[in-house]
């Protein structure tokens, strides 16, 4: 189902009204999409556990005698997964339904299902893509998110030290993405626990424009208080290594070497439709993001 701003679901003069699930559990809720979701539930009156290591209710996805106190009780569930191999969310996905988990959201990635998208490396959509295995094949009803890289990268994540120290050095080249906002993609998600008209929808989710590096660094510098910092390309081998010297695994730094990879070919570049499919709106631009970030002083 479509849906505009201007259109209101009809209900059958027989058909009660639909009364979104509840509780929510939110896996991850404290991290950058959970606790935006965790938000956007309270809001709206409906009761909802942030399920994380450290959140209020405990939660560890390599600690499945976790899970069962986290579900008990539990109508709906937005799943933020563990990106490991083996996955555990088709476990998960199955004690959910168990336990009497009735929707499900499931947070996946751009691309898991496009053969080659993360480049030679992974051969295939990896855990993102059997947790959607999982998910479709449950019994219950579900929705799965597949958004591009998040804008919050540059003002809450990974790339925020090397903003603050005026550099970023990725190896990306002159590749161009269309970056989300991680409150869009809580937008959807809360959209999707608790209204009609989501299920069995894939909602590929990006920014409305495709930027590179650079140019988000630019957006970034024109922002009040917003730091000038420079781009530095660099060879993905060279990156490995600095990876490894900072502490990472072998292993470790050339999956995330590859997880930029869809950056440097621009794969992230063009522009998809779910944030209008899902919310009746364009989504949010980075200047938007940033600009927010600017006001809540993130650039010290």
């Amino acid at each position: 189902m479509t849906k505009t701003e201007d259109t209101t679901p009809e209900q059958s003069p027989s058909q009660p009204p639909f009364r979104p699930p509840s509780p929510v559990l939110v896996t991850g809720g404290t991290g950058k999409t959970g606790r935006r979701v965790v938000a956007r539930l309270r809001d709206l009156g409906v009761e909802t556990r942030a399920a994380s290591r450290s959140g209020e209710t405990p939660f560890d996805w390599e600690d499945p005698a976790t899970w069962a106190p986290a579900l008990e009780g539990a109508a709906a569930v937005y799943i933020v997964p563990l990106d490991t191999e083996p996955s555990p969310t088709p476990a998960f996905v199955e004690q959910a339904v168990a336990a009497g988990v009735r929707r499900i959201v499931l947070l996946s990635a751009r691309g898991v299902n496009v053969p080659g998208y993360f480049g030679p490396s992974i051969v295939d959509g990896g855990p993102h893509l059997r947790g959607e295995e999982a998910v479709r094949s449950a019994g219950a009803a579900w929705t799965i998110l597949r958004p591009g890289w998040f804008a919050q990268n540059f003002s809450e994540g990974v790339f925020l030290d090397g903003v603050r120290d005026g550099e970023v050095a990725l190896p990306v080249g002159d590749g161009r993405a269309a970056y989300i906002d991680a409150d869009d993609i809580a937008a959807v998600a809360v959209a999707a626990l608790t209204e009609d008209g989501h299920e069995g929808e894939v909602y590929e989710l990006s920014g409305p424009r495709a930027l590179g590096v650079a140019d988000v660094l630019d957006e970034i510098a024109k922002t009040d208080g917003g730091p000038r910092a420079s781009y530095v390309p660099l060879d993905e081998a060279a990156f490995r290594d600095g990876l490894v010297a900072q502490g990472m695994s072998e292993g470790e730094a050339k999956l995330w070497t590859a997880a930029l990879d869809p950056i440097r070919t621009s794969r992230e570049a063009p522009l998809k439709d779910g944030v209008r499919r899902a919310l009746g709106r364009s989504p949010r631009d980075v200047a938007d993001v940033f600009r927010d970030a600017a006001a809540e002083g993130v650039w010290g």
